[in-house]
């Protein structure tokens, strides 16, 4: 097994704190890694941790989740039934900008001569704060202090705010509060760790994604409008501004090719604050035209500036403390117990923000944090994220079966293209198609079905939801079973055997009899036997219209059950162990220890047949089976 050392934080920079993640001091090295760390989401909305003067900044973003630009898979020799359509996320125009200039110098943090600072990610309160007093070339102190959040209790909602004093001296002060529209064609070829090959990146598109359809200010509020060019989604940006001032200052605006801008300019006085507080909206769409969304965005810019700041802000912490509540899981390690607790808490603050408002959606694999992975949505939900919350937020946990629900149309039509019965959902998705260029990884991976019926048996077990199972999650699990009866056989030896299958483990595609495939279709068998004949017996209003709805054969129940009592599970008797697929054990094992460290991970630097052939993996199948199903 290959152990790779695991790097904290400096603790001068980065203090232990158990809900709290505080950076003490600027640092260049760090600016991609806080990016991330200090993201904010509520599920619907995502802004990585980029600092409010813009930059210094390595990949800036702004996510909604679901908006998506396609564009056609180009396949160097094409087959039946290869997927045809990638998608990726888009990174929306970022109204989090807002910088200054204190007697015409720029404040800039690689540079500035700063006293004083402390950036703080607040998992209670949801909110990203920053407070610094910087020291001008002129000898002048400025205190600055802001405040981020995206809002849990308004999906479309993200606020921030923006104070500036002098402590010393009088002096004119401009604060240019902007909305970017960042082509993310342009801003990813020049990253030093972007890397083409990588299949964990975004892709970079060649053409301009983002149209501006109109573009409207009044006073101190902005509205924008863009169509993609693909996809032909739309998206509405508004942004409005309160000004918060006993010092005299002007307000005045500017829309121009890829920015809008309201430019405040003031005559600051020492111990006088000006604060500016910046309220922005997102709305988006696959079928609304953008003055409808335009008109949606001033909707809720008029109610949110009623409402103010300090109302979102204590929302927000009214609805993390219900997360809380029931979400926290407490550690007593005996080593770093405070660092230990702060990093478990900060990964369920995670599943918090790619997840609570997150209707009509599903959970990215990278949440709302950034453009990798595509901004996909994978088996992860329901394996990783879904039996969290059918515990701990049902709420969200029946949303999120839902959508998947909603993609059952399409799931039949792949399953269709690719010669079976039932419904196939797509391994990686934003829109239901599968968007896997690479069938070997992806559509072969048809373990996502099993995947799905086990989140579906997850929540009906919790929450005794037998509504739920009737109104979709039965249609899901007979769609799912059917795929598994038709896609597999009886052999010679009179079991069930899946042939030509990838199991989580995608170092070793193709195989026969993936014993994490095998072990989770059984289960989707039998869970959708006993599901229908439950329904007849408990519910049978629900059990006639999903009959009538699917088509239910006599008999068919029955070889579900068949089909997963001769399911056959790959054992070596020998070494007594369950082996990862039926020809594992026979294959040479990789010499971890002679490759070099530079080599990691492999398929980044081996041929994909290479890997293939060996005995070496990057999910551990087997472990997560037993753990699943022990």
């Amino acid at each position: 097994m290959l152990k790779r050392k695991i790097v904290l934080p400096p603790e001068h920079l980065y203090p232990a704190d158990e809900w709290r993640i505080t950076e003490t001091r600027y640092s260049d090295e760090f600016v991609g890694l806080t990016e991330t760390v200090f993201s904010l989401g509520n599920g619907f909305v995502g802004i990585r941790g980029s600092f409010e003067e813009g930059r210094p900044a390595l990949v800036p973003g702004t996510f909604v989740n679901g908006f998506h630009e396609t564009w056609p898979i180009v396949h160097a020799e094409g087959a039946p039934a290869l997927a045809r359509t990638g998608q990726t996320i888009v990174n929306v125009p970022d109204v989090t900008i807002l910088k200054l200039y204190v007697d015409d110098e720029p404040f800039f943090l690689p540079t500035a001569r700063i006293q004083g600072y402390e950036r703080t990610l607040d998992m209670r309160a949801g909110t990203l704060t920053r407070e610094l007093v910087w020291a001008t070339d002129a000898g002048k102190h400025v205190r600055i202090r802001s405040c981020r959040l995206v809002s849990l209790e308004h999906r479309h909602v993200v606020a921030m705010t923006y104070e500036v004093t002098m402590l010393d001296d009088a002096a004119p002060i401009v604060i240019s509060s902007m909305v970017l529209n960042r082509q993310d064609a342009h801003l990813l070829d020049d990253l030093p760790e972007y890397r083409p090959g990588d299949p964990r990146l975004a892709t970079v598109l060649p053409h301009r994604v983002l149209n501006e359809q109109a573009a409207e200010r009044a006073g101190r509020r902005i509205l924008l409008g863009y169509q993609t060019t693909s996809s032909k989604m739309t998206l509405g940006v508004g942004v409005d501004h309160v000004i918060d001032t006993a010092c005299s200052y002007q307000a005045t605006g500017s829309l121009e090719d890829e920015t809008a801008e309201l430019l405040l300019t003031a005559e600051a006085m020492p111990g006088v604050p000006i604060r500016i507080t910046k309220f922005a909206t997102f709305q988006a769409s696959r079928s609304i035209h953008v003055p409808e969304l335009a008109d949606r965005c001033s909707r809720t810019l008029d109610r949110t500036i009623r409402d103010g700041f300090d109302l979102l802000r204590t929302s927000q912490r009214e609805h993390l403390d219900r997360f809380w509540d029931r979400a926290d899981v407490r550690v007593r390690p005996r080593l770093n117990p405070v660092r230990q607790q702060q990093a478990i808490r900060w990964n369920l603050f995670q599943v918090a923000q790619a997840s609570w408002r997150a209707e009509g959606a599903g959970i990215p694999a990278k949440g709302l944090t950034g453009q990798a992975y595509e901004g996909h949505y994978f088996w992860d939900t329901e394996i990783y994220v879904l039996p969290f919350l059918s515990y701990t937020q049902p709420r969200i946990a029946r949303n999120l079966l839902r959508f998947r629900h909603s993609m059952l149309g399409r799931a039949r039509e792949r399953a269709a293209e690719m010669s079976q019965r039932g419904a196939l959902f797509p391994w990686r998705t934003i829109n239901g198609e599968e968007a896997s260029s690479n069938f070997q990884q992806g559509t072969a991976q048809y373990h996502i079905n099993a995947d799905i019926a086990y989140a579906v048996r997850g929540y009906a077990n919790v929450k005794g939801d037998g509504r739920l199972l009737g109104e979709i999650g039965a249609e899901m699990l007979v769609e799912t079973a059917r795929l598994w009866e038709d896609l597999g056989f009886y052999g010679a030896d009179e079991k069930f055997h899946l042939h030509g299958v990838t199991g989580p483990d995608e170092y070793t595609t193709v195989v026969n009899d993936n014993t994490y495939t095998n072990l989770m279709a059984r289960l989707n068998l039998n869970f959708a036997a006993s599901t229908v004949r439950q329904l007849r017996q408990e519910q049978p209003g629900d059990y006639t219209a999903l009959a009538h709805q699917v088509g239910l054969r006599p008999g068919e129940i029955e070889s579900w059950e068949r089909a997963a009592a001769a399911m056959h599970v790959p054992f070596d008797a020998q070494r007594r162990i369950h082996p990862q697929d039926d020809t594992f054990l026979n294959r040479e094992k990789w010499d971890l220890d002679a490759t070099p460290r530079e080599k990691f991970p492999l398929l980044l630097h081996y041929h994909p047949l290479v890997i293939y052939r060996h005995q070496v993996l990057k999910q551990a199948d087997i472990v997560l089976a037993m753990f699943l199903l022990g």
